[in-house]
């Protein structure tokens, strides 16, 4: 890996982000907006709100990402860019580090948006760290950005990138605990469960915002998002290939 190849590379997304008016405006506004929808939809039952929305505060930045960066890298395949990037001496980790750095740079303007809505103007009130809560938003964020560009090399079409939505986050979503405590479900699906990234994500969130856990209380799970994180990028550059066929 060349940091210079790296860092040329995440100046090349954010550039492209930067003309995309519409991705930015999914990146960083939809999660926020996703937070204040929530608050009116409990609106009236403020534990209710401070329960729920704290864990989604990381929730939302994952999917966001997975979907943007899954599609974000089948373009540069299908489109040719990936082809003439590879004929130089640029090697696959540095083109998924680069992207990485780019969204974690964003992840980081996104988790602080929704945070500010969040904590400012819907009066979210959390047990534990407010920082620890956006710190460990971001590390979802990157989390999905990580699995988003893995996946991606499995889609051959933007619509199949898309589908890949309900296929692998819906599954995680239903099973990390936010609808059913996971103690309360059927061993198999517990088993499932504990082998699933986001359940990790989740139980970390809701540990700071409900127990008012402190960063060392919840070492095991950062632990897993970012070794998860390092996996997906390793896969992803094992998997990368030029074009899809």
């Amino acid at each position: 890996m060349s940091p210079r190849i790296t860092a040329a590379t995440a100046a090349r997304v954010l550039a492209q982000l930067h003309h995309d008016r519409r991705t930015v405006a999914l990146l960083l506004l939809v999660p926020a907006l996703l937070i204040a929808l929530l608050s009116w939809v409990l609106a009236g039952d403020e534990p209710a709100f401070d329960r729920v929305a704290a864990p989604m505060l990381g929730l939302f930045p994952f999917i966001t990402m997975f979907l943007v960066t899954s599609i974000a890298m089948l373009r540069e395949r299908t489109g040719g860019t990936l082809e003439r990037l590879m004929t130089m001496p640029l090697a696959k980790l540095d083109l998924l580090t680069g992207y990485g750095v780019a969204f974690a740079s964003v992840a980081v303007v996104q988790a602080g948006i929704t945070a500010a809505v969040a904590f400012g103007a819907l009066g979210l009130e959390a047990a534990g760290s407010t920082w620890l809560i956006v710190a460990l938003a971001v590390g979802n964020a990157v989390l999905g950005m990580a699995l988003g560009l893995f996946l991606s090399a499995f889609a051959s079409s933007e619509f199949q990138a898309v589908q890949f939505m309900p296929a692998f986050v819906l599954p995680q979503l239903l099973l990390c605990g936010l609808f059913v405590p996971r103690d309360q479900m059927s061993v198999a699906l517990e088993a499932i469960s504990q082998a699933l990234p986001l359940t990790y994500a989740f139980d970390a969130l809701q540990q700071v915002a409900t127990d008012g856990a402190g960063a060392g209380d919840i070492l095991l799970d950062i632990a897993v998002i970012a070794g998860g994180t390092l996996l997906a990028l390793a896969l992803g550059a094992a998997t990368l290939r030029r074009r899809t066929a």
